[in-house]
């Protein structure tokens, strides 16, 4: 995939986390399940669009990498950062900030804007299901952990959470017809849990 999406299954606050790829275009990879839809009907806008975008927008170059040194490298960064924050970059006006903030609200309308019921049908097409390693935790989870989606696990000391991180590490890079996401993942650790041996004896299990 483009590295197909990115579900980020999370063993709660503090716990590790284990975050496997799967993108906007993991209903073209080999194998995917096949959508009943035209790829015209609906069109997955990227979840990280660069600030060089903005310069469409009448944001000079100048300003654009301004923003970079601030580490503001994408238009989500710029939505996320206050009115204030930006006026502390140097040559920043309030009117400067206002359509900078207008552009890359114009450029970044993924929560603006409405979906038919066809385009978001074809969206949950392109969700997969990715195995936890338990056939009984699957049936709960209606299939899997769903991609493009945050899943949290919580519970006591010792009851599973980052055993199930871990087998989240190898599932989400198997294919998809043995309940993997054919993905790869991004594991981050808050509390030094991660052990690389575990998942070369759950990588064995799984062949």
């Amino acid at each position: 995939p483009q590295p197909p999406s990115r579900p980020k299954p999370t063993t709660g606050a503090g716990m590790a986390t284990a975050a496997a790829e799967a993108g906007a275009e993991e209903s073209k990879v080999a194998g995917a399940p096949p959508s009943q839809y035209g790829s015209d009907v609906y069109e997955e806008q990227p979840t990280f669009v660069t600030v060089d975008i903005l310069q469409t927008g009448g944001i000079n170059a100048a300003d654009i990498e301004k923003l970079r040194e601030q580490g503001v490298h994408s238009v989500g960064s710029v939505l996320q950062k206050t009115t204030r924050e930006l006026l502390n970059i140097r040559g920043f006006s309030e009117a400067k900030v206002a359509k900078i903030k207008d552009v890359a609200r114009k450029l970044d309308n993924r929560g603006s804007r409405f979906r038919t019921g066809t385009e978001e049908r074809l969206r949950r097409s392109r969700v997969i299901r990715v195995s936890t390693g338990s056939q009984e935790l699957d049936k709960v989870l209606g299939g899997g952990v769903e991609t493009a989606s945050i899943t949290e696990l919580f519970g006591e000391f010792r009851t599973g959470k980052t055993q199930i991180a871990h087998t989240l590490c190898v599932t989400s890079q198997l294919a998809f017809e043995s309940g993997g996401g054919q993905g790869k993942v991004i594991y981050l650790d808050t509390e030094g849990n991660f052990r690389p041996e575990r998942i070369e004896s759950i990588a064995e299990r799984f062949g």
